[in-house]
């Protein structure tokens, strides 16, 4: 990556292919695959998954009502923290098919921490959000 935006971006759009390629037939293993082993993980649920086998436990847990899905990072802004690892933090526009070939769509704020890990760019920290309506005040 260098340390530059442009290596960010890119490796930003290698790891939402392979996060939609393992997602194409809702593989928790593939999904798991997508994460470093000490990922830190805040999704749709209301837990906080910790490591590589709580992430999968996570996946797993939509195995039967998630068919398969496709997400698009899209809005991001960065902040390069070293050559191997960054934040990117926008949206996420996911398209969810679901049992019985039924569809649903979602946009949620995202925060990512991407490290390069053996070689390969992973997730190691993923929180995911829906918007608010109005400040929790």
């Amino acid at each position: 990556m260098q340390g530059s935006i442009d290596g960010a971006r890119s490796a930003l759009r290698a790891v939402q292919a392979s996060w939609n390629m393992s997602a194409r037939d809702w593989n928790a293993d593939a999904l798991t695959a997508v994460y470093t082993d000490d990922a830190l993980f805040f999704g749709g649920r209301p837990a906080h998954a910790v490591g590589a086998s709580a992430v999968r436990e996570y996946f797993a847990s939509y195995e039967g009502v998630i068919e398969s899905a496709t997400l698009e990072l899209v809005e991001q802004h960065f902040i390069l923290i070293t050559d191997d690892c960054f934040l990117a933090q926008g949206f996420g526009e996911f398209l969810f098919v679901l049992g019985g070939d039924r569809q649903s769509r979602s946009r949620l704020r995202t925060t990512l921490v991407i490290a390069r890990e053996h070689g390969e760019w992973k997730i190691r920290q993923h929180h995911f959000s829906n918007i608010p309506e109005s400040p929790p005040i």
